[in-house]
């Protein structure tokens, strides 16, 4: 069975529109963004995240910038086995401040955008999948565990205006010796 063209144009066109009100960070210094990252919110629409809510931590990432403008993040996160690092490799697209990866685990390209950030405090970043339906996560990264209140209310707006209910958006609790310490501090 062959899918028409305009078919396929037509669904291209919907996922472009889903997130082309989302534009990165003016002026995205990714030198600036590179270093420590605390995530300590987290806003998610897919229904297998229900049941991990409870467990979630806030967890530790660093940005290491390459020379090509790609990044490695490594993320370090407690889970029942003790705190487990993993790494991701972001693309740089043509676009400053917008990445992609290929996630071994689901086996798809995700996108990510810095949406906003002033560097020092905090940075909103959404990421953005499409399975069988489209999935996305808003995610608030702090430079310490703690951030400042306003902060904290501008990622909920920001998630709520993106249609995420109430339940779904949360800021965990802080973890202890996670990354062990010496290891990424």
């Amino acid at each position: 069975m062959r899918v028409p063209v305009v078919t396929v144009f037509m669904a291209m066109v919907c996922v472009v529109m889903v997130n082309a009100d989302i534009q990165p960070q003016r002026d995205f210094n990714l030198q600036r963004f590179a270093g420590r990252w605390f995530r300590v919110g987290l806003a998610y629409d897919s229904p297998e995240f229900t049941p991990y809510r409870e467990r979630l931590r806030v967890s530790m990432g660093m940005i290491t910038p390459l020379p090509n403008g790609n990044v490695n993040l490594t993320m370090w996160a407690m889970r029942s086995s003790g705190c487990v690092s993993k790494l991701y490799q972001y693309e740089r697209t043509n676009v400053p401040g917008q990445f992609t990866y290929f996630s071994t685990r689901h086996n798809k390209m995700k996108d990510i955008t810095v949406v906003e950030t002033n560097y020092t405090e905090y940075a909103l970043v959404l990421k953005h999948k499409k399975f069988e339906q489209e999935y996305t996560q808003v995610a608030l990264y702090g430079r310490s565990q703690k951030v400042k209140p306003e902060i904290i209310q501008k990622f909920k707006s920001f998630a709520s205006s993106r249609g995420f209910p109430r339940e779904s958006i949360i800021t965990p609790p802080p973890t202890e010796n996670c990354p062990p310490s010496g290891s990424g501090r």
